[in-house]
């Protein structure tokens, strides 16, 4: 095929008739399809995560070092839990500014629940997530009832969280939770034996094959073009591969916590439920445009609350994980950075501000490169103004990529 061919063909069809040349030559057809649409997805994301690695590591090579990259996982976990929910939201085109607050109120309502009050911790866990669901429910109720901006719901919800917060913890300020409890056990020193880790890599593996594996033979009994049995397997046996190497590099020290899997389970899971189900597919249009979603029959109401209510539950979700790595909640829990982290996470790992593009791995890739500065200028020993200087700068230069491909894209769809 042509060059002028392809560029007279929808993206979405490039893709298919790309999807049947084999071999590297194939895969360099189907990004360059992409690129040229506009549609460069997580690679800026991931050139850049390159160059801040290459960069730390010749400041100083303990940043690469197995020590270091566990407890980057660790962290990884918790403001990555809370961007997860963000993308949520920024797929709907609206923004959630309470989250930070919404992860402090759920620390101190578990910690005095199990601690001041005796509960058994599970229990408190649950209440403690609940409230993230009704806090949710609220703002989705407020957005769609009385089409209050998202903007100026959640900015009240960070203030009012916040009071609530402080009230909930009492004269004290802090509650510490006791170092033998599950939670904060899981938090700081569960880590998974080296022989869990490689089966878990393994299945990863596995995993991806079988799904697609699928989905290339149902296309295929319709007469669409698909990948070859072929080409699955080896994408599966090297992402695999990869997965076994990272988990060897990373048991040289302590492993990979548990905690980082469940964030793992937590993006795999809503990356499905985005892409393979009607609700997620719901999301997506609803983002793109929402009086078309509406007219196609579309609950959007359904919609804004659902996403609402889980994104304040995972907000929720990563502030009991916060408390667990601090074996404390107090008055600065979900306070700081939190909310700003959370939310550069998403758009810097590839969500746009504008609804309708991005992904679960969008919180994935996005934590891990603030993460990643986080650590690196920890190591150099420079204050926090550095890091809050340079995590604006990628926030900024994400947005400008997110910007020109859009307009690429539009003036693609012009032509």
């Amino acid at each position: 095929m042509s060059a002028t061919q392809t560029r007279s063909i929808p993206t979405d069809l490039q893709d298919e008739r790309l999807e049947q040349s084999a071999g590297i030559g194939g895969a360099w057809q189907r990004l360059r399809s992409r690129v040229t649409s506009g549609d460069l997805g997580s690679i800026p994301v991931i050139v850049g995560l390159v160059v801040i690695w290459a960069v730390f590591e010749i400041l100083n090579p303990v940043f690469l070092s197995p020590a270091n990259l566990v407890n980057l996982a660790m962290n990884c976990a918790i403001y990555g839990m809370i961007a997860v929910g963000v993308v949520l939201v920024l797929l709907l085109g609206e923004i959630d500014l309470s989250v930070g607050s919404m992860s402090g109120l759920a620390a101190a309502i578990m910690s005095v629940l199990f601690v001041n009050l005796g509960w058994n911790l599970a229990l408190a866990v649950v209440i403690a997530l609940a409230a993230g669901a009704v806090v949710g429910l609220f703002y989705g109720f407020l957005y769609t009832r009385f089409g209050v901006p998202s903007f100026v719901i959640t900015l009240g919800g960070l203030l009012g969280l916040l009071g609530l917060q402080l009230w909930v913890l009492g004269p004290s300020g802090t509650i510490n939770l006791p170092f033998d409890s599950w939670l904060v056990y899981l938090a700081q020193q569960a880590y998974m034996p080296a022989w869990l880790a490689y089966a878990v890599s393994v299945l990863a593996g596995v995993l991806y094959v079988i799904p697609a594996l699928v989905t290339a033979r149902r296309r295929a009994s319709v007469g669409l073009s698909s990948s070859s049995t072929a080409s699955i397997i080896v994408r599966g046996a090297v992402m695999a591969a990869a997965f076994v190497l990272v988990s060897w590099y990373l048991n040289q020290n302590r492993g990979i916590g548990y905690v980082f899997l469940i964030f793992i389970a937590v993006v795999v899971i809503m990356n499905y439920a985005l892409t393979r189900t009607r609700w997620g597919r719901s999301v997506y249009a609803v983002g793109g445009n929402v009086e078309a979603a509406r007219r196609a029959g579309i609950k959007v109401r359904r919609i804004y609350l659902s996403v609402f209510v889980l994104t304040a539950v995972l907000a929720a979700f990563g502030g009991l994980l916060a408390a667990g790595r601090l074996a404390a909640a107090g008055q600065a829990s979900g306070g700081g950075d939190v909310n700003l982290n959370a939310i550069a996470a998403a758009v810097i790992g590839g969500t746009s501000l504008f609804g309708g593009r991005g992904s679960a791995y969008s919180a994935l890739l996005g934590v891990v490169v603030i993460q990643s500065i986080s650590s690196g200028l920890t190591l150099m020993n420079l204050d926090s103004s550095a890091r809050y200087m340079i995590t604006g700068a990628v926030l900024l230069v994400a947005v400008i990529v997110d910007s020109l491909s859009r307009r690429a894209r539009a003036a693609k769809g012009r032509g």
